[in-house]
């Protein structure tokens, strides 16, 4: 189902909305953002000089550090008074990243969440269950009010107590599940425990994921699980752009539709920042064009992916980003070979003896860079000749993929933890990392 006449536009028409929204947006941010100002003087831009859709090239980047430096309202384009809600990342990592909406930014979210959500095949009919954790995060309730617009019935379920979450999804009849990747398989390996089988005793037939990567190979672990008939569709956003409803997977599931006429997406060259062609891959950047409390300009997400302009066969004709590569902040840099996790994840994967949890630990011991990769058998073996036969098989795979040699820990059902947010694979214990 197509949500709205915006997501079929000819690229003329798109293009000419963008032009329109950012030339706005550049004057709004120059007149009520400092800060702002001050980086587009730095970068000797001023509003005027943006005439084109080409001219957002002039811009100066935004990062996550320029939130940082700015908390908590530093880049808010609005006073205090107008904002109608307030989000924020955990910050474990220093200050957490503020965001801010207006109550016309909401009524912005809300269609691009409907929107994303009906590509994902949901409709008033549905029963969907979120199992996202309701607070500061954005994932929950940017999910929870584009499925409430639709008209589904929603089950606000949160995160924990799996147990009682399978208890809903039977009692209430879900059809359709939120939630990242990992929890949706630990849900399905909890019902198992509990003697349910998800594919007979479960209505649940559309998954709409994220906040976490969704590889090809996890995609079909959850159809394993799950059933072949479930729809597992990948969404994609951040708090810093608005939270989810950036982009989303129809059921041709060839590339995230991105909502063009509230986001104009580019791509860079991560090391250079000079933009690359359609087609190529690199850096997503991201800029906003109809927001009003924090409409940030050309945000470095650190998103690797690339864009493809072809309409699509289910009749959008919005430009679509390939399910991403990995984030460049997440590359791992191991004996002088660059590696992404995603990697590690179609490999592990691949293997029908074990399971789809995993853990990545680097060391470094006499100077060199030392991988071991702890994983799950599916079942339990004395054999030991099975053992080693799996244990060279992952071997094998690895270095196919990545021309490096790892550890492999063969580790026994049920021990690698589980996570019920976005799941922490790599722990990188290398002095000066």
């Amino acid at each position: 189902m197509i949500w709205s006449k915006e997501e079929t536009m000819s690229r003329a028409e798109i293009e000419a909305i963008q032009l329109t929204r950012l030339k706005d947006t550049v004057k709004q941010v120059w007149d009520k953002v400092p800060a702002y100002r001050k980086k587009m003087e730095d970068a000797g831009v001023k509003p005027e000089d943006i005439q084109t859709l080409k001219d957002l090239a002039k811009m100066p980047f935004v990062t996550k550090q320029d939130l940082r430096d700015n908390y908590p309202f530093g880049l808010f384009a609005v006073d205090k008074e107008e904002l109608v809600r307030i989000h924020a990342s955990s910050g474990t990592t220093g200050k957490p990243t503020v965001v801010g909406y207006t109550k016309r930014d909401l009524e912005m979210w809300t269609e691009c969440v409907s929107r994303i959500a009906a590509m994902g095949g949901a409709t008033k009919k549905d029963v969907a269950q979120i199992c996202f954790g309701y607070g500061m995060f954005t994932g929950a309730l940017g999910l929870h009010f584009g499925l409430e617009n639709i008209g589904a019935t929603l089950v606000p379920s949160s995160t924990g107590n799996s147990e009682k979450q399978i208890m809903y999804m039977k009692d209430f009849g879900t059809t359709l599940l939120v939630a990242t990747p990992s929890y949706a398989l630990r849900l399905a390996e909890v019902a198992l425990s509990m003697g349910i089988d998800p594919k007979k005793d479960l209505n649940v037939k559309i998954g709409l994921v994220g906040s976490e990567l969704l590889t090809e190979a996890m995609r079909e672990e959850m159809h394993k699980l799950w059933g072949d008939d479930m729809l597992v569709t990948s969404n994609y956003g951040m708090s810093e752009l608005m939270g989810p409803g950036v982009s989303g997977e129809c059921e041709h599931m060839c590339g995230m539709h991105i909502n063009e006429d509230y986001f104009i997406p580019e791509i860079i060259d991560p090391k250079t920042g000079e933009v690359l062609p359609p087609g190529e891959k690199g850096e997503l950047v991201v800029t906003c064009i109809y927001k009003e409390g924090l409409p940030l300009i050309r945000y470095r997400t650190k998103d690797v992916t690339r864009l493809i302009y072809e309409p699509c066969k289910c009749g959008r004709t919005t430009c679509r980003m390939e399910n991403l590569d990995g984030r460049t902040d997440d590359m791992l840099k191991i004996r002088g070979v660059n590696v992404f996790p995603s990697q590690i994840e179609e490999v592990i994967l691949s293997v029908d003896e074990i399971g789809p949890h995993y853990e990545i630990i680097l060391t470094r011991k006499d100077h060199a860079d030392r991988m071991e990769i702890r994983v799950e058998l599916l079942k339990e073996t004395d054999s030991y000749k099975e053992l080693e036969e799996i244990e060279k098989k992952i071997k094998s795979k690895l270095r196919i993929v990545l021309g490096l040699d790892a550890k492999i820990s063969l580790e026994s059902p049920n021990t690698l933890q589980r996570f019920e947010g976005k799941a922490k694979r790599v722990k990188d214990l290398r002095e000066g990392i």
